[in-house]
């Protein structure tokens, strides 16, 4: 076995998410011929991301860094789309450079730089106009970005004004607009919503004339971290019939949408150890090698994942704490949690960590990045 804490990825998993996805967004008519972006900063282990773009998927990046590992991976420039509050100058230029498919604009003062340095390198920058629909989501407030008020993308009642400024300068070609609202959602009537306020605003760009090339709807489907063996591949039905089913497209419009966690998410397990059983006054802490370094998510928003103690998975239910090493209190992956009975040395699973597991490790503590494994 690998030394722990390390990441374990399901290639033939993923695989078949890959392929349900696809099939579930073209037996579609009104979305055939549209894109599935891979959102990157759900997951950017260089084989997972091959395997992706080998697929024929489309990747959604945030940084030039991003870029930068999406093409290496072999997604096609002519397939990435760049979002993000903060593009640098050398971001935009690199991404000019490599000939991305759109810029997912989110403010009129960074349409105004693009204009600036796609003029000066002698480029033209596609532009998607990121626009918040004000729909709120039902998940974490730490993960809902279509309110009106938020640093992501630009107020609807700014809209007009950013459409004009678009289709006057110098250097930007007016593609369409983008959407997100949130991330983890599991009901449908919040895409619903989405839709509706969508077909909203397309009314009003038929009005003026303009036209829309492109509608990008971000992504947001969640996964099962509850019962992970139940659900292992998200619920890609729904999700593309109610786009089918309530968002209005023209036959010359293309329907995009950007896909993270829900790819990735369940074909991961972050594998640790159990360094000691400690036992308190009123509770028992299961000590494993794993930190907060490793899988922020349970610190940072208090998110859950299945435990599983896979050296003694048929063993006697008890109830513990699950802890790392790292010298915060919030270190911790579970409370009051009924495992089977650990001792040292036993190899736990924690599930549903494809997404936000390894892409957002640190060397907190000094601790050394885990490895991963890609089992095929």
């Amino acid at each position: 076995m690998k030394k722990t804490p390390y990441y374990s990825y399901d290639a033939s998993l993923l695989r078949l998410t890959l392929e349900e996805a696809k099939k579930a967004m073209e037996s579609h008519e009104s979305l055939k011929g549209g894109c599935i972006h891979y959102a990157l900063k759900a997951n950017n282990n260089p084989q997972v991301l091959a395997t992706i773009a080998s697929a024929g998927f489309g990747a959604d990046c945030v940084s030039g860094g991003e870029i930068r590992q999406a093409l290496n991976a072999g997604f096609p420039a002519s397939k990435i789309v760049y979002a993000g509050v903060g593009k640098t100058d050398e971001e935009i230029i690199f991404a000019l450079e490599a000939g991305i498919s759109c810029f997912n604009v989110e403010s009129v003062e960074e349409l105004r730089i693009i204009s600036e340095i796609a003029v000066k390198e002698g480029k033209t920058a596609n532009v998607a106009l990121r626009i918040n629909p004000n729909v709120g989501a039902h998940t974490h407030a730490n993960i809902t970005t279509g309110l009106a008020e938020n640093k992501f993308g630009i107020n609807m009642e700014k809209m007009a004004d950013a459409v004009e400024l678009a289709l006057d300068l110098d250097g930007i070609r007016f593609m369409g607009l983008h959407f997100h609202i949130g991330s983890q959602i599991l009901d449908m009537g919040d895409f619903v919503a989405l839709c509706n306020r969508i077909n909203e605003l397309r009314e009003w760009f038929i009005f003026k004339g303009v036209e829309l090339h492109t509608i990008n709807v971000g992504g947001g489907l969640g996964i099962d971290y509850e019962h992970p063996e139940h659900h292992p591949v998200p619920d890609f039905a729904s999700y593309f019939k109610t786009y089918s089913t309530h968002l209005r497209l023209d036959k010359n419009q293309q329907f995009h949408c950007e896909l993270g966690r829900s790819i990735v998410g369940q074909c991961g397990s972050l594998i640790t150890r159990c360094i000691y059983v400690k036992e308190g006054t009123y509770k028992k802490f299961v000590i494993v090698d794993a930190g907060m370094n490793d899988l922020i998510r349970p610190a940072l928003y208090s998110a859950y994942h299945k435990i599983e103690n896979i050296s003694n998975p048929e063993g006697e239910q008890e109830l513990y704490d699950v802890v790392g090493p790292i010298c915060e209190s919030s270190d911790t992956f579970a409370k009051g949690r009924y495992l089977s009975s650990t001792k040292r040395g036993d190899i736990l699973a924690i599930r549903s960590a494809g997404a936000y597991g390894e892409t957002m490790a640190s060397t907190y503590n000094a601790r050394p990045l885990a490895e991963s494994e890609f089992k095929l």
